[in-house]
């Protein structure tokens, strides 16, 4: 038996290209949470079987998502949250317990009562935050074994960038707009139904960086 897992977080809005080619050929794909558009994973479930949890950005169609997923899959005992605190309390039980929210990719090894756990993070594979690395996991599964990967996408902009193109722009500029006429990250969130923290990320880009251009924060955000 082998078989590969894709492990994706906090996409807020944005689902990368070549996220979507590292997944190509997966057989299960796992998100942590903040996936903000149902959209999304509706992409994802046409690569291969998803699990997604409930993020703390995740509302109106992510109601029907739980907050914590525990499940076996090609023999492996998994327990998933978004945030680390909502994994169950009994390590031992579960040979992976994945998580996001973060947007650092750790990877830890714990033991507890003689029984070793993987506690993992992806990261985050959506909007990059400013010099942080755009990541996600890949789990093989084989008869001998399983190991974790580390995959780390920031140095590949230029597909992002012109796949997102004006879609992203036009987000940023909408943001823009409406907070030059005096509304905050939250207001303009219900409003235009983009992402709250992505609201907040590109606000605070603009306002650190007098004069920037949407296709600056952009660039900012490794797009």
């Amino acid at each position: 038996m082998k078989k590969q897992i894709g492990i994706i977080s906090d996409t807020h809005d944005l689902l990368r290209p070549e996220v979507v080619s590292a997944l190509q050929g997966c057989d299960a794909i796992f998100h942590c949470g903040d996936i903000c558009r149902e959209e999304i994973l509706d992409t994802l479930a046409r690569i291969a079987p998803i699990w997604a949890v409930r993020g703390n950005n995740d509302f109106g169609w992510a109601e029907r998502l739980k907050t914590t997923l525990k499940f076996e899959l090609f023999g492996l005992r998994f327990a998933m949250a978004h945030r680390s605190r909502d994994l169950p309390g009994d390590l031992g039980r579960y040979d992976v317990m994945l998580y996001g929210h973060t947007h650092q990719y750790a990877a830890d090894r714990i033991e507890k009562d003689g029984c070793r756990s993987l506690l993992l993070n992806p990261g985050s594979c959506g909007p990059r935050r400013f010099l942080s690395p755009v990541t996600m996991a890949m789990l093989d599964v084989e008869d001998s074994g399983w190991n974790v990967r580390r995959i780390e996408l920031s140095e590949n902009k230029k597909p992002a960038a012109e796949a997102v193109g004006t879609d992203m722009k036009a987000r940023i500029e909408t943001v823009i707009r409406e907070f030059r006429k005096g509304r905050g990250p939250s207001e303009i969130a219900v409003r235009t139904g983009i992402d709250v923290e992505l609201a907040e990320q590109i606000v605070r880009l603009y306002v650190t960086h007098p004069g920037v251009t949407a296709d600056g924060i952009m660039a900012k955000m490794g797009l």
